[in-house]
């Protein structure tokens, strides 16, 4: 091979690299933007690392807004429960509570999370 040819394959290269890069830094990928599959998958493994006394707004930032949510007042505390799915169960295209992992918060800040975090809610 002559120079040239090499050096149009290194410019090409460059150029691809560069578009790659380019999309990566300028389109990341975010919930909102996921299928139900890969959103599904993110949830879990956002869930997982997640810890007590993250702020709501922290999650919705994390998590993007919740598939299920309900809220109710306790006295002065605000009492809010978002659902994020995490499990897929039936093909019928509606998410539904028990395909979801419920994040209980109590004024804004999380308290609990998972299944027995809203059976005591419900049950309190």
């Amino acid at each position: 091979m002559n120079k040239k040819v090499i050096r149009r394959i290194g410019y090409g290269v460059a150029v691809y690299a560069l578009f790659v890069v380019g999309i990566i830094a300028l389109y990341p990928d975010s919930p909102e933007h996921m299928d139900w599959k890969d959103r599904e998958e993110y949830n879990k493994v956002q869930i997982a690392k997640l810890e007590l006394g993250i702020s709501r707004s922290e999650i919705i930032s994390l998590l993007g807004a919740p598939d299920i949510s309900e809220a109710r007042k306790e006295g002065s505390e605000r009492i809010q429960v978002m659902f994020y799915r995490t499990e897929h169960k039936q093909a019928d295209g509606i998410t539904t509570q028990d395909e979801c992992t419920p994040l209980l918060f109590k004024n804004d800040e999380l308290v609990a999370w998972g299944e027995g975090a809203y059976q005591n809610y419900t049950d309190g």
